[in-house]
């Protein structure tokens, strides 16, 4: 908390929203000692980080909504050093792209191969959709479908949205905690069914028709 009050402390107001997905270890406490910009969800038990980051989203009040990996990855200085440019764009994402990947070689294979699947099936190129450093519209961020590994698709159902993506350099830090608990074979498993998913969704989804109320005098 201390690193992103000293990134963002001379920027416009914030909040810093953390979500505690069901652990045991303090880390809630810790965070809600933190100081008065900072509010704390927690889940009841492991629900994963798609839900964590959807109650993230529906609990934000600004304008623009950042996103920020807990194992410390994440340089919040990313944020401070785009707010200027945030101030003058239109609505978009802007996706993170790691310039020095601080990942084994199993992670950067699935990487890899998800990235080809999901350029094929999903007109997605997207270098980096795995990247924890995202900002988007809070309007937009809390319209996203949940579902299991939703934030692997923040791109494509960003353009769905027709939300332009931008990519912008980010810094990759050493892992400050946690751990991977998959292998090759699972992450490829997974990252196909979910993206062949994500392909039924984006083609079934159809703009909102525009309604106009009469009022009683017919017009």
């Amino acid at each position: 908390m201390r690193e992103i009050n000293t990134a963002l402390l001379s920027g416009p107001s914030y909040e810093i929203i953390v979500v505690d997905d069901g652990s045991a270890d303090g880390s809630a406490e810790e965070a809600a000692a933190a100081g008065d910009h900072t509010r704390v969800l927690r889940h009841k038990k492991r629900t994963g980080k798609s839900r964590a980051l959807i109650s993230g989203f529906r609990a934000a009040q600004g304008r623009w909504i950042a996103t920020l990996d807990g194992d410390g990855q994440n340089d919040p200085m990313d944020i401070a050093r785009l707010w200027p440019r945030l101030e003058r764009a239109s609505p978009a994402l802007f996706a993170g792209v790691r310039k020095r990947r601080n990942d084994g070689i199993v992670k950067l294979l699935t990487s890899r191969s998800a990235n080809f699947v999901r350029k094929r099936l999903l007109k997605d190129d997207c270098r980096d959709a795995g990247c924890g450093f995202k900002i988007l519209p809070a309007v937009v961020a809390q319209s996203l479908p949940y579902f299991d590994n939703m934030h692997r698709f923040i791109p494509a159902l960003s353009r769905r949205a027709g939300l332009p993506v931008i990519e912008v350099d980010v810094e990759d830090r050493p892992r400050l905690a946690g751990v991977s608990k998959y292998g090759f074979f699972d992450r490829a498993a997974v990252a196909f069914l979910d993206t062949v998913g994500v392909f039924w969704l984006i083609r079934r989804y159809s703009d909102p028709v525009s309604v106009t109320e009469m009022n009683s005098a017919g017009s």
